[in-house]
């Protein structure tokens, strides 16, 4: 800790800031049952369409639900989008990249190939596309029957993978010829001392920084599944799917619908990219932050 010390003082203040608005949302998610006032899902119709007061701080919906407490849990739905799909996509991206670049030859063709041709169709219209192929129900796996919520995990995190392929083959690809990599392939080292033990740790900087930039958009892109009804299924809250809600009461007067919705992701994006920014300033050997640190 001592030793990062002053890096972590060289940090921009947007990066505190960044962090500051994970750390709050991340809580939030987490005690959702215990800070949210009421019950997102709970109808009242008598309080219906209720603009912000003492009683419900960001007002009610269509449904008389609370949007302050629907908030507070949605942002259950985006996270746990956001950094599943960053973990499933690490996993599979990092494993093609670092295999594609010690492999060589035919293998590392082919591995690389694939990864160029899943990322060559936008992620928003692969997600959309199988989403809608496979339904928004939920999906029997055998024994087990996977919500929607687990598809899109998924789906989001095999989209995710070349991003991390290529990182880690560019890094990697370097790392493989240099000269102690070759000594300990001579010492009698096994593939998996050298892959696991020497090439991966030199590529987890990079891998890290994009790791935190693409948190931010897979809960854009769990928005977006939701806002076209592919997503979070009625009525488990959601921050795409109450937008979607909203959109007739942009006309209609019921400004709080929409707004409080889009600020929490837009918030959310922001501080996940300002958080992503510090992380690439403390581990960029060029930055101020990194050389404090050496």
């Amino acid at each position: 800790m001592n030793r990062f010390g002053p890096a972590l003082r060289a940090i921009d203040w947007t990066g505190w800031l960044g962090a500051a608005i994970v750390i709050c949302i991340v809580l939030a998610a987490v005690f959702a049952p215990l800070i949210a006032p009421y019950d997102p899902i709970a109808l009242s119709v008598e309080d219906r369409l209720s603009a912000p007061d003492a009683a419900h701080w960001l007002g009610t919906d269509q449904a008389g639900r609370d949007v302050l407490s629907r908030i507070i849990f949605g942002a259950r739905a985006s996270l746990a989008v956001g950094i599943g799909a960053v973990t499933i996509g690490a996993l599979l991206g990092v494993s093609a990249g670092l295999f594609a670049a010690y492999k060589g030859g035919l293998g590392e063709q082919i591995t690389m190939r694939l990864v160029d041709g899943i990322a060559s169709i936008p992620l928003l219209v692969w997600a959309i596309a199988i989403v809608g192929i496979l339904g928004v129900g939920p999906l029997p796996v055998g024994p087990l029957v996977l919500p929607n919520e687990f598809k899109i995990v998924v789906l989001v995190g095999c989209l995710f993978s070349p991003v991390f392929a290529r990182i880690t083959y560019a890094v990697a690809k370097r790392i493989v010829g240099a000269d102690y990599v070759k000594a300990r392939y001579l010492q009698g080292a096994s593939h998996w001392d050298i892959v696991l033990g020497d090439i991966l740790p030199n590529c987890l900087s990079p891998i890290i920084v994009q790791a935190t930039l693409l948190v931010a958009i897979g809960i854009v892109v769990e928005a977006s599944i939701s806002f076209v009804g592919l997503g979070v299924q009625p009525p488990a809250p959601s921050w795409g799917t109450m937008l979607s809600d909203a959109r007739n009461a942009i006309y209609s007067g019921e400004w709080w619908l929409p707004v409080f919705p889009g600020l929490a992701i837009s918030l959310t994006v922001i501080g996940f990219n300002l958080l992503g920014d510090a992380v690439r300033d403390l581990f960029d050997p060029r930055s101020e932050a990194r050389t404090l640190v050496a």
